[in-house]
């Protein structure tokens, strides 16, 4: 199930980028008093009574036909209205209802989604009365807040989460693997997934972005099986032509979040780009397995067996978080390797679903101390006491020690290299939580 999805709007300067956040508790949009400093919608998880939600921070709607930007910027806006399950309408609360907020009340009207009203920078007691103005945009009770000093926060967001619609849960079938193939645009994943398919069930063009919407498909092969997103394509920042293609990074996203195991698939000729990294970074701390496949290696020169060799280093290098992913050379056009994708997507599935015995974690502590003894600091050194798995999907570890501050992560990191080689887990990652505990104290 997808999170839900918040987009914070208004017309420039009323503080949306300082609320967001607020919400987020860490400075990610530049702040300023300068009109139009948010020019494109921002991304970012929250969290409020055990509900997480992703909120979009967006550029401020200005209805001046005659700039190019400012149209651009209300478009993106609309985008993220039309995208998102609840809007919240921020104003400012010292000047009063303007002209250009009764525009954006009535488009907020016509976008029929539930919005609540933040009346922004009521700070004092004088200003408290100003709020009552704001009924006249029809939009339901107006909520007063600070967001520069975090005043009505905690019952501006009671207001959002009850808004959230009622979860509508698809009955995933157990025995399906979900599979998200994401990318920069024209890296030929469609071309993939028509490969895998084996027929033409997704348009198939050259033209960067053809894919707008995410798409599932459910196939059999080998009789397991899968169900294949083919996501729209994100581009690097500065390089996007159409406002539409920006829109699809959070549909991209979204599928990020439904999938079991996710395709990175990366063009041979253009290699790893910042973008690249971006996008696995997503996939990687959103827990998902993940399989790194190589395009177009039918047309790249020398593709002997050391330049596929110096080809992995570099990915490797570029992509140091994901060292536990298998890489994948094909060709969508002739079809070379396409085959192995299910198997590896099988393999990587099962990887994420490992489980290991407590007694047997616990011989490999046992191991690992014996050859590698944990760090001190000042005179104190770490003990480890027992190690359990507690979930799957990704896998995860608790490490019981008697003071989790000593646990460095150089140390924590030669453990989950150690499970590695002890287990596999290839295409996944791996959670290890250090938690502190007496030696006496029972489990």
């Amino acid at each position: 199930m997808s999170k839900p999805i918040v987009a914070i709007v208004g017309r420039p300067n009323v503080g949306k980028s300082t609320l967001f956040n607020q919400i987020g508790k860490r400075r990610v949009s530049i702040v300023d008093d300068m009109p139009g400093v948010t020019r494109d919608r921002i991304y970012m998880d929250a969290e409020w009574l055990n509900k997480t939600f992703t909120m979009i921070d967006t550029g401020g709607i200005e209805f001046d036909d005659s700039n190019q930007i400012l149209r651009s910027m209300r478009y993106q806006a609309q985008l993220a209205i039309d995208e998102a399950d609840v809007i919240v309408f921020v104003v400012d609360g010292r000047a009063g209802v303007t002209s250009a907020d009764e525009e954006v009340g009535r488009m907020l009207r016509g976008a029929h989604k539930p919005v609540v009203l933040a009346v922004n920078k009521v700070d004092s007691l004088q200003l408290e009365a100003n709020i009552y103005e704001f009924y006249n945009l029809g939009l339901g009770d107006p909520m007063g807040i600070s967001a520069s000093n975090a005043l009505g926060l905690g019952d501006l967001l009671d207001a959002v989460v009850e808004a959230f619609p009622e979860k509508k849960w698809e009955e995933k079938d157990q025995d399906e693997i979900s599979i998200a193939v994401i990318g920069r645009p024209n890296v030929g994943k469609s071309s993939i997934v028509n490969a895998l398919i084996g027929e033409e069930r997704v348009i198939v063009s050259d033209i960067a972005g053809t894919t707008r919407d995410a798409i599932d498909t459910h196939f059999v092969a080998d009789g397991i099986k899968f169900m294949l997103i083919d996501t729209a394509g994100m581009r690097r920042k500065g390089k996007i032509d159409e406002a539409v293609e920006r829109y699809s990074v959070m549909r991209s996203l979204r599928a990020v979040d439904r999938a079991d195991v996710v395709l990175l698939v990366i063009d041979a000729f253009e290699g790893i780009t910042e973008q690249d990294k971006k996008i696995a970074g997503y996939a990687h701390e959103s827990g998902k397995g993940v399989v790194i496949v190589v395009n177009k290696w039918d047309i790249y020169p020398d593709k002997d067996d050391k330049s596929t060799l110096r080809f992995t280093e570099d990915l490797r290098e570029e992509l140091g978080f994901l060292q536990y992913a298998p890489v994948l050379y094909t060709s969508a056009l002739t079809h070379q390797r396409i085959g192995r994708i299910t198997e590896l997507v099988k393999y990587v599935a099962d990887q994420q679903s490992m489980r290991i015995q407590t007694s047997v974690l616990n011989e490999l502590i046992r191991d690992a101390v014996s050859v590698n003894p944990p760090p001190s600091h000042r005179g104190k050194q770490l003990k480890i006491y027992f190690m359990t798995q507690a979930d799957i999907q990704p896998p995860k570890f608790i490490i019981f020690v008697n003071d989790p501050e000593l646990m460095h992560f150089s140390y924590l990191r030669f453990i989950e290299n150690r499970l590695r080689e002890s287990f596999g887990f290839e295409g996944t990652p791996l959670r290890l939580i250090v938690r502190g505990r007496k030696e006496d104290e029972d489990i």
